[in-house]
């Protein structure tokens, strides 16, 4: 008689999906579509990218087409990525030099970057199922960071994606710019997301970016 597996024997969530992931049948094509016109580029779910002892975690939503579809690191190679890396290099959390290419040199400190969904969406959308494909992903990442205190959302999106991957209710967070709560033994800050339409439109300025961050690095410290 085959014997039953308990829920807790079960092996913990991956914290990378497979190079050619077939969960989302929307994403496999539009990363096939990309595949057969630009074959140099990455062109597959973008990996975490930072320190495996990171105490910071910074969530994204997901791989931009010209960014990290192409280069295979995340923030790397679009607008997004300028913004975020140079604030990271101010605050201590990343040392060498951004030049938005994944062979530059640019090493993260006490930091870990990743996106709640691992492949490039059509329009930079997700639908809410592939969030929910991609989410095992997530909370795999979360726990693979054994001394992990604070996670950085980028975007309400990405905010209600990690909340989900920690068993939470979407609505148990704040939301909005600078909002600040607990869920579970991590302290989550949420941003505007760094994307070139935020700042362009002064929804987001460099200021308001660092603050965050420097919110971070005090509890940290603290």
């Amino acid at each position: 008689m085959p014997t039953s597996t308990s829920a807790s024997a079960l092996p913990p969530p991956s914290s990378e999906p497979l190079r050619d992931c077939p969960l989302c049948p929307r994403l496999v094509a539009y990363r096939r579509a990309n595949q057969a016109e630009h074959p140099d580029w990455f062109n597959g779910p973008a990996p975490s990218f930072g320190d495996p002892e990171a105490r910071l975690l910074v969530v994204g939503l997901a791989p931009g087409r010209m960014g990290a579809n192409r280069t295979g690191r995340p923030f790397t190679g679009d607008y997004a990525g300028v913004l975020l890396y140079e604030t990271l290099l101010k605050l201590g959390f990343a040392r060498g030099r951004y030049e938005a290419r994944p062979d530059d040199g640019l090493q993260l400190v006490d930091c870990m970057i990743t996106n709640a969904v691992r492949c490039a969406p059509p329009g930079n959308k997700p639908e809410t199922s592939e969030e929910t494909n991609c989410r095992q992903f997530l909370t795999g990442t979360i726990e693979a960071l054994p001394r992990l205190k604070v996670i950085v959302t980028l975007g309400d999106v990405s905010r209600r994606n990690v909340l989900r991957a920690l068993g939470l209710k979407a609505s148990a967070g704040i939301a909005g710019h600078g909002s600040e709560f607990a869920a579970g033994p991590y302290t989550v800050l949420n941003s505007y997301h760094c994307s070139r339409l935020n700042t362009n439109t002064g929804r987001l300025t460099a200021p308001m970016f660092e603050a965050v961050f420097e919110r971070a690095k005090a509890l940290l410290d603290g």
